[in-house]
């Protein structure tokens, strides 16, 4: 990722260099839910998938010559997305397989929901009422490109396990080619300019998604709470910053990026911040094998129980339920569930993917039903 100063602005450059890479644009109508467990950091097969669910890096990058979203027109806001979907769609970004380029204009809300529980855009994204997109690699989902969310782009690359470096890679690879094909807005001093003061500097965010049920049985969630602040570091819910932590399911990322290098900060959290919260969590599994067994035998069977029976489920009893499954397949109780089905359900029975898959929209009271009854199939298989 090279820094240049900004240019004068002007039209952006035309779109080029096809490559290999497959396209294909689709819009309203058109699907855009691939099969449930098909994302790659649903697979469970990364480094430490017993605690950690996923590795992500996101670049926040904004197009020198314009102003930021929140200050665009609308037209300049069409602007920006007409040259962003020429530059990501462009063969230099993806090298090899394929992409689907979403207009979120034109795409129901539930399918809006469906990319946000897939962690494909944000809510903020999928809320947005004016001109915008989202590039998505295609089968992997690994890599997605938010255009007029906070800023122009969001360079976002999400891997299996903690590899953050593999997802750091990929990230600084695609946001070259972007940056060989447009120029960006960026300061000698300050470095790349966000929206958002937090992400000024080197514009990026890193985070990891832990499963922590052993930490939370122990009552010693907290503490990690508490020493995560100290380090300056965010600790938010499954879908990032405003939502609760579900499932027992923790994003922990950096707040800050302004005079601090890439390297420096990857170093802090893939080889010092989240090992050490691996060991607290597997500490505590063993502690609860070893010390308390019964009472954790008890949580894990109560859950497949429910699972098993119950009529009527919300989302948070599933993923919490869910939670318990899945600790129990990490210790060995549940030798014919493996991770990638437990996340293949805790997927299935969002909202919008519910939906999806009934093919009909559901209100509260019918997701609750249809929610028990995929999750009493399965569990009845």
């Amino acid at each position: 990722m090279k820094g240049r100063a900004p240019q004068d602005p002007g039209d952006p450059r035309p779109e080029g260099g096809e490559g290999r890479a497959s396209r294909r644009v689709t819009g309203a109508g058109e699907p855009t839910l691939w099969n449930a467990g098909g994302a790659e950091w649903l697979k469970g097969d990364g480094p430490s998938s017993d605690v950690v669910l996923s590795s992500r890096v996101r670049l926040a990058r904004n197009f020198a010559g314009f102003r930021f979203v929140a200050r665009c027109t609308k037209e300049e806001r069409s602007q920006i997305a007409r040259a962003a979907k020429a530059h990501a769609l462009s063969g230099e970004v993806w090298h090899a397989g394929g992409v689907i380029w979403i207009d979120l204009n034109d795409t129901p809300e539930i399918e809006r929901q469906v990319l946000v529980e897939r962690h494909l855009i944000s809510q903020q994204h999928a809320k947005g009422s004016e001109p915008r997109g989202v590039a998505i690699s295609v089968p992997d989902e690994r890599l997605s490109i938010m255009v007029n969310e906070e800023d122009h782009l969001r360079i976002q690359v999400i891997r299996a396990g903690l590899a953050l470096e593999h997802a750091f890679a990929q990230s600084s690879q695609v946001d070259d080619a972007v940056e060989a094909r447009a120029d960006y807005a960026f300061s000698s001093r300050w470095g790349y300019l966000t929206a958002c003061p937090t992400n000024v500097g080197t514009g990026i965010r890193v985070s990891v998604m832990l499963h922590l049920p052993g930490l939370k049985l122990t009552g010693e969630i907290e503490k990690v709470k508490r020493a995560a602040g100290a380090m300056n570091l965010a600790i938010r819910g499954f879908y990032g910053e405003g939502s609760e932590a579900i499932g027992d399911l923790f994003q922990v990322s950096n707040q800050t990026t302004l005079g601090k290098c890439e390297k420096d900060i990857l170093a802090a959290f893939e080889r010092e911040v989240i090992p050490r919260v691996i060991e607290y969590e597997r500490v505590a599994r063993r502690t609860l094998m070893e010390k308390r067994r019964l009472y954790l035998e008890d949580q894990l069977f109560r859950a497949v129980g429910a699972l098993s029976n119950a009529r009527l489920m919300k989302s948070d009893e599933a993923m919490q339920a869910l939670s318990m499954v899945r600790l129990g397949v990490c210790l060995g109780f549940f030798p014919r569930m493996n991770l990638a089905r437990v996340h293949e359900l805790m997927l299935q029975t969002q909202p919008a993917h519910l939906q999806r898959l009934a093919r009909k929209e559901l209100d509260q009271a019918e997701r609750r039903v249809e929610r028990a009854r995929v999750l009493r199939e399965a569990f009845s298989a």
